[in-house]
């Protein structure tokens, strides 16, 4: 039987990683930041606010105080979106255990640090945590999950036997889970995918066809991996489940809350408009601006990103994004942008 789990963070993703734990048998909390969402998981055995109509495992408990559910954790996945993982665990860092298994399962790029989740709790928890952390990633909607949907993911650490424990932790019928000890392309793989989806959106938002969008993916890869092979990543790793795998999906599926912003940025609305309806984070909005900051540290050109940041933060009319992209001086494919 696995040590107690903490799932920190009650959003979709977090709660239906605590319910595959809770219904392996683990006893599993999960922290949110919500009553709400705490009251209904522990009265409705429902994440009503953003997990609604999965069905949660009696075994799993939810808690407001995170101080006090860290005190007993020994297995601790991270849920937080990542803009917000250093105000939430700053105030508890001393109380990680850091001979424990620590998972983090957040998508995204810091915007004032540029850090990768990783490299956020090196810098807040300690050096050795930042050795030791598992990054889970891959092509997984939390729904899907939860409804028993089979998926396969990856686990990425410098550890490679934390990786392999990780596997171990989470594997079930449904939910097969791969190791790598290549967890810089993985966190980038999963990151960068969100700003690419936002351009699928766009995409669909003015109405192109599979030929846009089979384009904008092959080129949205090219664009991820050159990124991450300069910052250290391995290319290969991002032509798995991590890297195109992920992409494909937050590009193509509609229940992808990156995609779902560039549709309605196509269609021709405001961004603050768009995000002011929404209940959970699309991370790929945030990360835009990390992202081109970063390219642009390492002399990478990323062509896509850019014009997804200019769509979002510079008020650019999406319908002149297709083309702009189109007429840039001609390349050869494997070298050009």
């Amino acid at each position: 039987m696995a040590d107690p789990a903490l799932v920190i963070g009650g959003g979709s993703w977090g709660t239906a990683l605590a319910n595959l734990l809770a219904g392996k048998g683990i006893a599993t909390t999960i922290w949110a930041r919500e009553q709400a969402v705490v009251a209904a998981i522990n009265t409705q055995r429902e994440n009503t606010t953003f997990l609604p109509g999965i069905p949660l495992a009696e075994a799993l408990e939810a808690t407001g105080d995170l101080a006090g559910a860290l005190g007993s954790a020994s297995i601790i996945v991270n849920a937080v979106p990542t803009q917000f993982i250093r105000s939430t665990y700053a105030p508890v860092a001393g109380l990680i255990d850091l001979d424990g298994l620590f998972i983090t399962v957040s998508k995204g790029i810091e915007v004032d640090t540029l850090q990768t989740p990783n490299e956020i709790f090196a810098e807040v928890v300690g050096a050795a945590l930042g050795e030791r952390i598992v990054a889970l990633s891959g092509p997984s909607f939390a729904r899907e999950v939860g409804a028993e949907h089979p998926t396969a993911v990856v686990a990425a650490s410098r550890d490679l036997d934390r990786a392999h424990r990780t596997q171990e932790l989470f594997a079930t019928e449904t939910f097969r889970v791969y190791a790598t000890d290549d967890i810089v392309s993985v966190e980038l793989g999963g990151a960068l995918k969100n700003v690419v989806a936002i351009a699928a959106g766009i995409v669909e938002g003015l109405r192109y066809g599979h030929n846009t969008m089979a384009a904008l993916i092959t080129r949205g890869i090219a664009e991820i991996t050159r990124l991450g092979v300069a910052l250290g990543g391995n290319p290969m790793t991002f032509a798995g489940l991590s890297g195109m795998g992920d992409l494909v999906l937050t590009c193509t599926g509609g229940l992808s809350r990156n995609r779902s912003v560039g549709v309605e940025l196509g269609r021709g609305r405001p961004i603050d408009e768009i995000l002011g309806e929404m209940e959970m984070v699309a991370e790929g909005v945030k990360t835009t601006q990390a992202v081109v900051q970063l390219a642009s540290s390492v002399g990478v050109e990323m062509p896509i990103a850019e014009q997804v940041h200019a769509v979002i933060y510079e008020g650019k009319d999406p319908r002149l994004v297709p083309r702009e992209l189109m007429v840039r001086q001609l390349k050869d494919e494997r070298e050009g942008t």
